[in-house]
């Protein structure tokens, strides 16, 4: 998200380590600011679109879940609804400090010498941040369960549980975002000074904090990668098994699509970021306590991370817009509805049978 005009984080607070300013090097002054890395243009551009993207995907989502009688199609929207309002937030936050700021070109330490705005940035960042990633692993991990055991009624769940799962998700990564608040590591001013974000310098609480936050999104990721492969292997079952029921449903095809398509645009955009964090934070332990200011070239490779996971809230809506069965229908006449999930169960009760496919 980060870009803007570079200043001076002077005054006392600049020059001490414990305060949310001096972990990146600004002697270059505004000379800087012109470059195309630190271009203001980029987090208006972002900004606007992303926006504009959520909103119609939200708008689509509303739309659709009003003619759905499907519980499970229902609570997976609840879930996708939940992750475009999460993007949707994440970009109108960031972008109600970042971009004012490139207008006003104020200098921050003066204005926010207390670091209150910069926390709340930083905890802006790392919230909005870590919640689609915990979002996706909860959404592959409800379709997994709701495919590969159809008829639990575990797997049943109402959009009232669903909405509870989300705000639990949310309620976590609250959490999470609170631990430089509570002590542990601290947000920092990064370059080139418009945006806060967890600091990559080695010492203890900073790299335990880094860690965290990068294994855990590593770990979201990885869990929707083993439960979509086991989804899409499953409903791969169904389409090639020539004893199935031919039911004409096709729901469980669109939704694993629309999940690969979020884990595909997720581990694309954040890992990149997650494993540089890892790697930055590690390669510093030695000279931990000696090192008080992120390299130049760290300060700008994280900015440049930090873009490419701006992309991930762009990219998100468009994946619930265009992969629908309404639209894919349109490009591609030719194709069919497919037989449900039912299908891998063809020993049961006949009355159960029907009952399962009337609901």
């Amino acid at each position: 998200w980060g870009g803007g005009g570079m200043e001076h984080p002077n005054g006392s607070a600049a020059g001490r380590p414990d305060t949310c300013f001096g972990a990146f090097n600004a002697s270059g002054g505004r000379s800087h600011a012109q470059t195309s890395i630190t271009s203001p243009w980029f987090s208006t551009a972002f900004g606007l679109i992303g926006l504009c993207s959520n909103l119609f995907a939200l708008c689509v989502l509303l739309s659709s879940s009003r003619k759905l009688s499907s519980r499970a199609r229902s609570s997976f929207l609840v879930f996708l609804c939940g992750l475009v309002v999460t993007d949707f937030m994440g970009l109108l936050v960031t972008a109600s400090v970042i971009i004012p700021y490139h207008f006003i070109r104020f200098p921050w330490a003066e204005v926010d010498p207390g670091c209150h705005l910069c926390n709340f940035l930083g905890f802006s960042m790392v919230f909005f941040g870590q919640c689609p990633l915990l979002l996706g692993a909860t959404m592959a991990g409800e379709r997994f369960f709701g495919i590969n055991h159809p008829f639990s009624r575990s797997t049943n769940i109402s959009k009232r549980r669903a909405w509870s799962i989300v705000g639990m998700v949310w309620g976590f990564s609250c959490l999470l975002g609170l631990l430089p608040v509570l002590g542990l590591g601290r947000y920092t001013l990064q370059y080139p000074g418009s945006w806060c974000f967890l600091t990559l310098l080695p010492d203890t609480g900073n790299v335990i904090f880094c860690l965290l936050f990068a294994l855990l999104g590593i770990f979201s990721v990885l869990l929707s990668f083993i439960f979509n492969t086991v989804s899409v292997v499953t409903l791969c079952r169904v389409y090639h098994d020539r004893e199935s029921v031919q039911r004409r449903r096709d729901s469980e095809v669109e939704m694993m699509v629309q999940l690969v398509g979020i884990m595909i645009i997720a581990t694309s955009c954040w890992m990149p970021l997650l494993i540089f964090i890892i790697q930055t934070v590690l390669q510093q332990l030695p000279a931990s306590g000696r090192i008080q200011m992120l390299p130049t070239e760290t300060q700008k490779m994280l900015l440049i991370y930090i873009r490419m996971v701006t992309w991930n809230q762009i990219l998100d809506p468009w994946v619930y817009i265009l992969f629908r069965r309404a639209v894919l229908q349109r490009i591609y006449p030719s194709l069919r509805p497919r037989p449900s999930v039912i299908s891998l169960y063809p020993v049961l009760n006949p009355s159960l049978r029907r009952k399962l496919t009337s609901d």
